[in-house]
Protein backbone atom coordinates (compact mmCIF):
# COMPACT_ATOMS: atom_id res chain seq x y z
CA UNK A 1 0.00 0.00 0.00
CA UNK A 2 1.21 3.48 -0.74
CA UNK A 3 3.54 4.82 1.79
CA UNK A 4 6.89 3.56 2.88
CA UNK A 5 9.32 4.31 5.69
CA UNK A 6 10.45 7.74 6.75
CA UNK A 7 13.97 7.08 5.71
CA UNK A 8 16.72 9.58 5.00
CA UNK A 9 17.88 7.61 1.97
CA UNK A 10 14.73 8.51 0.04
CA UNK A 11 15.13 12.18 0.81
CA UNK A 12 18.79 12.11 -0.15
CA UNK A 13 18.02 10.44 -3.45
CA UNK A 14 14.95 12.42 -4.39
CA UNK A 15 15.98 15.90 -3.27
CA UNK A 16 13.59 18.42 -1.88
CA UNK A 17 14.04 20.69 -4.86
CA UNK A 18 11.68 18.71 -7.12
CA UNK A 19 8.52 20.53 -8.11
CA UNK A 20 5.05 19.35 -9.06
CA UNK A 21 3.67 20.06 -12.54
CA UNK A 22 2.18 23.54 -12.85
CA UNK A 23 -1.63 23.51 -12.48
CA UNK A 24 -3.54 23.89 -15.74
CA UNK A 25 -5.56 27.12 -15.86
CA UNK A 26 -9.33 26.70 -15.52
CA UNK A 27 -11.29 27.55 -18.68
CA UNK A 28 -12.78 31.02 -18.47
CA UNK A 29 -16.32 29.68 -18.94
CA UNK A 30 -16.16 27.56 -15.80
CA UNK A 31 -13.80 29.54 -13.59
CA UNK A 32 -16.38 31.98 -12.23
CA UNK A 33 -18.76 29.19 -11.21
CA UNK A 34 -16.03 26.95 -9.91
CA UNK A 35 -14.55 29.53 -7.61
CA UNK A 36 -17.86 30.95 -6.38
CA UNK A 37 -17.35 30.73 -2.61
CA UNK A 38 -20.49 32.60 -1.58
CA UNK A 39 -21.81 31.26 1.70
CA UNK A 40 -18.85 28.94 2.29
CA UNK A 41 -17.67 29.05 5.91
CA UNK A 42 -14.14 28.05 4.89
CA UNK A 43 -13.75 30.93 2.39
CA UNK A 44 -11.58 33.02 4.73
CA UNK A 45 -9.12 30.12 5.24
CA UNK A 46 -8.72 29.16 1.59
CA UNK A 47 -10.87 26.07 2.04
CA UNK A 48 -8.87 24.58 4.94
CA UNK A 49 -10.65 23.30 8.06
CA UNK A 50 -9.74 21.37 11.18
CA UNK A 51 -12.68 19.07 11.86
CA UNK A 52 -13.30 17.77 15.41
CA UNK A 53 -13.57 13.98 15.62
CA UNK A 54 -15.05 12.13 18.57
CA UNK A 55 -13.27 8.91 19.53
CA UNK A 56 -13.39 6.49 22.50
CA UNK A 57 -10.27 8.29 23.77
CA UNK A 58 -11.59 11.82 23.51
CA UNK A 59 -11.94 14.47 20.84
CA UNK A 60 -9.22 15.18 18.28
CA UNK A 61 -8.99 17.19 15.06
CA UNK A 62 -8.32 16.19 11.46
CA UNK A 63 -7.21 18.52 8.67
CA UNK A 64 -9.21 18.99 5.46
CA UNK A 65 -9.00 21.43 2.57
CA UNK A 66 -11.63 22.13 -0.06
CA UNK A 67 -10.63 23.03 -3.61
CA UNK A 68 -13.35 24.41 -5.86
CA UNK A 69 -17.11 24.67 -5.59
CA UNK A 70 -19.51 22.30 -7.33
CA UNK A 71 -22.82 21.35 -5.71
CA UNK A 72 -23.13 18.17 -7.80
CA UNK A 73 -19.61 16.66 -7.58
CA UNK A 74 -17.77 16.64 -4.24
CA UNK A 75 -14.83 14.22 -4.12
CA UNK A 76 -13.26 13.22 -0.79
CA UNK A 77 -9.76 11.77 -1.12
CA UNK A 78 -8.58 9.01 1.24
CA UNK A 79 -4.78 8.73 1.20
CA UNK A 80 -2.74 5.57 1.61
CA UNK A 81 -0.33 4.42 4.24
CA UNK A 82 -1.79 4.00 6.73
CA UNK A 83 -0.57 7.36 8.06
CA UNK A 84 0.85 8.84 4.88
CA UNK A 85 -0.62 12.25 3.94
CA UNK A 86 -2.90 13.91 1.43
CA UNK A 87 0.15 15.47 -0.23
CA UNK A 88 0.72 12.93 -2.97
CA UNK A 89 -2.81 13.63 -4.23
CA UNK A 90 -1.68 17.14 -5.22
CA UNK A 91 -1.35 15.90 -8.81
CA UNK A 92 -5.13 16.41 -8.90
CA UNK A 93 -4.49 20.17 -8.96
CA UNK A 94 -3.31 19.91 -12.56
CA UNK A 95 -6.54 18.29 -13.76
CA UNK A 96 -9.65 18.62 -11.59
CA UNK A 97 -9.91 22.44 -11.27
CA UNK A 98 -10.24 22.86 -15.04
CA UNK A 99 -13.08 20.34 -15.02
CA UNK A 100 -15.06 22.17 -12.34
CA UNK A 101 -14.80 19.32 -9.84
CA UNK A 102 -14.91 20.12 -6.12
CA UNK A 103 -12.52 17.95 -4.12
CA UNK A 104 -11.26 17.63 -0.58
CA UNK A 105 -7.81 16.84 0.73
CA UNK A 106 -7.91 15.12 4.11
CA UNK A 107 -5.27 13.83 6.51
CA UNK A 108 -6.62 10.96 8.59
CA UNK A 109 -6.10 10.96 12.36
CA UNK A 110 -2.44 10.26 13.13
CA UNK A 111 -1.23 11.76 9.85
CA UNK A 112 1.02 14.79 9.61
CA UNK A 113 -1.45 17.67 9.28
CA UNK A 114 -3.96 16.21 11.76
CA UNK A 115 -3.71 15.42 15.46
CA UNK A 116 -1.44 12.47 16.20
CA UNK A 117 -2.53 10.85 19.49
CA UNK A 118 -0.10 8.18 20.61
CA UNK A 119 -2.83 5.65 21.42
CA UNK A 120 -2.61 2.36 19.54
CA UNK A 121 -6.28 1.44 20.06
CA UNK A 122 -7.35 4.42 17.93
CA UNK A 123 -5.69 3.00 14.84
CA UNK A 124 -8.15 0.27 14.00
CA UNK A 125 -10.20 -0.05 10.82
CA UNK A 126 -13.71 0.39 12.36
CA UNK A 127 -12.69 3.62 14.09
CA UNK A 128 -11.24 5.00 10.86
CA UNK A 129 -14.56 4.22 9.12
CA UNK A 130 -16.40 6.16 11.81
CA UNK A 131 -13.96 9.02 11.33
CA UNK A 132 -14.73 9.22 7.61
CA UNK A 133 -18.44 9.37 8.43
CA UNK A 134 -17.86 12.23 10.87
CA UNK A 135 -15.84 14.08 8.22
CA UNK A 136 -18.64 13.56 5.68
CA UNK A 137 -21.22 15.04 8.03
CA UNK A 138 -19.00 18.01 8.90
CA UNK A 139 -18.37 18.79 5.23
CA UNK A 140 -22.06 18.48 4.32
CA UNK A 141 -21.59 15.74 1.73
CA UNK A 142 -24.57 13.53 0.82
CA UNK A 143 -25.90 10.94 -1.63
CA UNK A 144 -26.61 13.62 -4.23
CA UNK A 145 -22.99 14.79 -4.52
CA UNK A 146 -20.60 12.64 -2.43
CA UNK A 147 -17.91 10.70 -4.29
CA UNK A 148 -15.29 8.83 -2.27
CA UNK A 149 -11.87 7.93 -3.70
CA UNK A 150 -9.65 5.64 -1.66
CA UNK A 151 -6.11 4.89 -2.82
CA UNK A 152 -4.13 1.92 -1.48
CA UNK A 153 -4.87 1.71 2.30
CA UNK A 154 -7.42 4.41 1.52
CA UNK A 155 -9.04 1.87 -0.82
CA UNK A 156 -9.54 -0.51 2.11
CA UNK A 157 -11.06 2.35 4.07
CA UNK A 158 -13.29 3.34 1.15
CA UNK A 159 -14.58 -0.21 0.72
CA UNK A 160 -15.32 -0.53 4.42
CA UNK A 161 -17.07 2.84 4.38
CA UNK A 162 -19.24 1.68 1.48
CA UNK A 163 -20.19 -1.52 3.31
CA UNK A 164 -21.28 0.56 6.32
CA UNK A 165 -22.61 3.79 4.81
CA UNK A 166 -23.19 3.45 1.07
CA UNK A 167 -26.61 5.10 1.46
CA UNK A 168 -24.66 8.38 1.70
CA UNK A 169 -22.59 7.80 -1.46
CA UNK A 170 -23.18 8.92 -5.02
CA UNK A 171 -20.11 7.10 -6.31
CA UNK A 172 -17.06 5.11 -5.17
CA UNK A 173 -13.53 4.89 -6.60
CA UNK A 174 -11.24 2.07 -5.42
CA UNK A 175 -7.77 3.01 -6.62
CA UNK A 176 -4.82 0.59 -6.68
CA UNK A 177 -6.09 -1.66 -3.90
CA UNK A 178 -7.04 -5.32 -3.87
CA UNK A 179 -9.99 -6.59 -1.86
CA UNK A 180 -7.81 -9.10 0.01
CA UNK A 181 -4.53 -8.66 1.88
CA UNK A 182 -3.82 -12.43 1.73
CA UNK A 183 -4.19 -12.20 -2.07
CA UNK A 184 -1.90 -9.14 -2.09
CA UNK A 185 0.73 -11.08 -0.15
CA UNK A 186 0.39 -14.05 -2.48
CA UNK A 187 0.92 -11.79 -5.50
CA UNK A 188 4.04 -10.33 -3.89
CA UNK A 189 5.43 -13.77 -3.08
CA UNK A 190 4.58 -15.53 -6.35
CA UNK A 191 4.96 -12.73 -8.90
CA UNK A 192 6.91 -9.75 -7.62
CA UNK A 193 9.57 -11.40 -5.44
CA UNK A 194 10.63 -14.01 -8.04
CA UNK A 195 11.21 -11.16 -10.51
CA UNK A 196 13.62 -9.41 -8.14
CA UNK A 197 17.37 -9.94 -7.98
CA UNK A 198 17.43 -12.94 -5.64
CA UNK A 199 20.58 -11.82 -3.84
CA UNK A 200 18.90 -8.50 -3.07
CA UNK A 201 15.73 -10.27 -1.93
CA UNK A 202 17.74 -12.56 0.36
CA UNK A 203 19.42 -9.57 1.99
CA UNK A 204 16.06 -7.82 2.41
CA UNK A 205 14.61 -10.94 4.05
CA UNK A 206 17.61 -11.22 6.35
CA UNK A 207 17.10 -7.63 7.55
CA UNK A 208 13.39 -8.28 8.07
CA UNK A 209 14.13 -11.44 10.03
CA UNK A 210 16.18 -9.35 12.46
CA UNK A 211 13.47 -6.61 12.45
CA UNK A 212 16.28 -4.18 11.73
CA UNK A 213 13.99 -1.92 9.71
CA UNK A 214 15.81 1.31 10.51
CA UNK A 215 18.99 -0.04 8.97
CA UNK A 216 19.68 2.35 6.04
CA UNK A 217 20.63 -0.66 3.96
CA UNK A 218 16.99 -1.83 4.03
CA UNK A 219 15.71 1.01 1.84
CA UNK A 220 18.95 1.20 -0.12
CA UNK A 221 17.96 -2.26 -1.35
CA UNK A 222 14.20 -1.85 -1.66
CA UNK A 223 14.24 1.50 -3.45
CA UNK A 224 15.79 0.41 -6.77
CA UNK A 225 14.71 -3.24 -6.55
CA UNK A 226 11.05 -2.70 -5.71
CA UNK A 227 9.86 0.87 -5.13
CA UNK A 228 11.18 2.34 -8.41
CA UNK A 229 9.63 -0.58 -10.31
CA UNK A 230 6.25 -0.95 -8.62
CA UNK A 231 5.51 2.12 -6.48
CA UNK A 232 6.44 4.95 -8.86
CA UNK A 233 8.29 4.08 -12.06
CA UNK A 234 10.90 6.81 -12.01
CA UNK A 235 14.34 7.04 -10.40
CA UNK A 236 13.82 8.24 -6.84
CA UNK A 237 15.80 11.39 -7.67
CA UNK A 238 13.01 12.30 -10.11
CA UNK A 239 10.06 11.61 -7.83
CA UNK A 240 7.76 14.66 -7.68
CA UNK A 241 7.77 16.94 -4.68
CA UNK A 242 4.27 15.95 -3.41
CA UNK A 243 5.33 12.30 -3.22
CA UNK A 244 8.61 13.17 -1.49
CA UNK A 245 6.75 15.21 1.12
CA UNK A 246 4.20 12.46 1.72
CA UNK A 247 7.00 9.95 2.35
CA UNK A 248 8.88 12.34 4.60
CA UNK A 249 5.75 12.95 6.69
CA UNK A 250 4.80 9.27 7.09
CA UNK A 251 3.95 8.34 10.68
CA UNK A 252 5.81 5.07 11.17
CA UNK A 253 4.25 4.54 14.60
CA UNK A 254 0.99 3.82 12.79
CA UNK A 255 2.24 2.54 9.43
CA UNK A 256 4.46 -0.29 10.69
CA UNK A 257 1.94 -1.85 13.16
CA UNK A 258 -0.85 -1.73 10.58
CA UNK A 259 0.93 -2.41 7.25
CA UNK A 260 4.31 -3.81 8.19
CA UNK A 261 7.77 -2.37 7.52
CA UNK A 262 7.57 -1.94 3.73
CA UNK A 263 5.46 -2.18 0.59
CA UNK A 264 6.73 -5.69 -0.19
CA UNK A 265 3.57 -7.33 1.17
CA UNK A 266 1.72 -6.67 4.43
CA UNK A 267 2.37 -8.13 7.86
CA UNK A 268 0.61 -5.86 10.35
CA UNK A 269 -2.90 -5.56 11.77
CA UNK A 270 -4.34 -5.71 8.25
CA UNK A 271 -2.66 -8.99 7.36
CA UNK A 272 -5.88 -11.05 7.38
CA UNK A 273 -8.25 -8.44 5.97
CA UNK A 274 -10.32 -9.91 3.10
CA UNK A 275 -13.58 -8.56 1.68
CA UNK A 276 -13.58 -10.34 -1.66
CA UNK A 277 -16.75 -12.33 -0.89
CA UNK A 278 -18.61 -9.17 0.10
CA UNK A 279 -18.02 -7.00 -2.98
CA UNK A 280 -21.48 -7.78 -4.34
CA UNK A 281 -22.95 -5.82 -1.42
CA UNK A 282 -21.72 -2.56 -2.96
CA UNK A 283 -24.58 -1.12 -4.99
CA UNK A 284 -23.39 2.42 -5.77
CA UNK A 285 -21.68 3.28 -9.08
CA UNK A 286 -18.05 2.18 -8.66
CA UNK A 287 -14.80 2.60 -10.56
CA UNK A 288 -11.89 0.25 -9.82
CA UNK A 289 -8.45 1.44 -10.93
CA UNK A 290 -5.51 -0.90 -11.48
CA UNK A 291 -2.11 -0.65 -13.15
CA UNK A 292 0.19 -3.04 -14.97
CA UNK A 293 3.24 -2.55 -12.73
CA UNK A 294 1.38 -2.03 -9.47
CA UNK A 295 2.33 -3.63 -6.16
CA UNK A 296 -1.25 -4.92 -6.42
CA UNK A 297 -2.37 -7.54 -8.95
CA UNK A 298 -4.10 -5.69 -11.84
CA UNK A 299 -6.01 -8.84 -12.81
CA UNK A 300 -7.42 -9.13 -9.30
CA UNK A 301 -8.58 -5.52 -9.47
CA UNK A 302 -10.23 -6.16 -12.83
CA UNK A 303 -11.95 -9.17 -11.23
CA UNK A 304 -13.15 -6.92 -8.41
CA UNK A 305 -14.89 -4.66 -10.91
CA UNK A 306 -16.88 -7.66 -12.12
CA UNK A 307 -18.03 -8.59 -8.62
CA UNK A 308 -19.53 -5.15 -7.91
CA UNK A 309 -22.83 -4.69 -9.77
CA UNK A 310 -22.45 -2.17 -12.59
CA UNK A 311 -18.84 -1.32 -11.73
CA UNK A 312 -16.24 -0.41 -14.34
CA UNK A 313 -12.49 -0.99 -14.52
CA UNK A 314 -9.84 1.58 -15.44
CA UNK A 315 -6.58 -0.07 -16.52
CA UNK A 316 -3.38 1.99 -16.54
CA UNK A 317 -0.98 0.08 -18.85
CA UNK A 318 2.06 2.21 -18.01
CA UNK A 319 1.31 2.79 -14.35
CA UNK A 320 2.41 1.41 -11.01
CA UNK A 321 0.98 1.91 -7.52
CA UNK A 322 1.09 5.69 -7.97
CA UNK A 323 -0.47 5.55 -11.42
CA UNK A 324 -1.77 9.11 -10.97
CA UNK A 325 1.86 10.04 -11.70
CA UNK A 326 3.42 7.44 -13.97
CA UNK A 327 0.31 6.90 -16.14
CA UNK A 328 -1.19 10.28 -15.42
CA UNK A 329 -3.24 10.93 -18.55
CA UNK A 330 -4.92 7.54 -18.43
CA UNK A 331 -5.65 7.83 -14.71
CA UNK A 332 -6.98 11.38 -14.73
CA UNK A 333 -9.04 11.09 -17.92
CA UNK A 334 -10.67 7.90 -16.60
CA UNK A 335 -11.37 9.41 -13.20
CA UNK A 336 -12.86 12.61 -14.64
CA UNK A 337 -15.04 10.66 -17.08
CA UNK A 338 -16.42 8.57 -14.21
CA UNK A 339 -17.16 11.61 -12.05
CA UNK A 340 -19.00 13.37 -14.88
CA UNK A 341 -20.87 10.34 -16.24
Amino acid sequence: MVSGRKFWVLLLLSGLGCSAPAPAPAPAATAAIYYDNAGRADKWSGGARMIPIKTPKGEFRVWTKRVGNNPKIKLLLLHGGPAATHEYFEAMDSFLPGEGIEYYYYDQLGSFYSDQPDTDSLYELPRFVDEVEQVRVALGLDKDNFYLLGHSWGGILAMEYAFAHQDHLKGLIISNMMSSIPAYNEYAEKTLMPAMDQKVLAEVKAIEAKKDYKNPRYMELLMPAHYEKHLLRRPAADWPDPVVRAFAHLNEKIYVPMQGPSELGASGKLEKWDRSKDLGQIKVPTLVIGAEYDTMDPKHMEWMSKQIPGASYLYCPNGSHLAMYDDQDTYMKGLIAFLKK
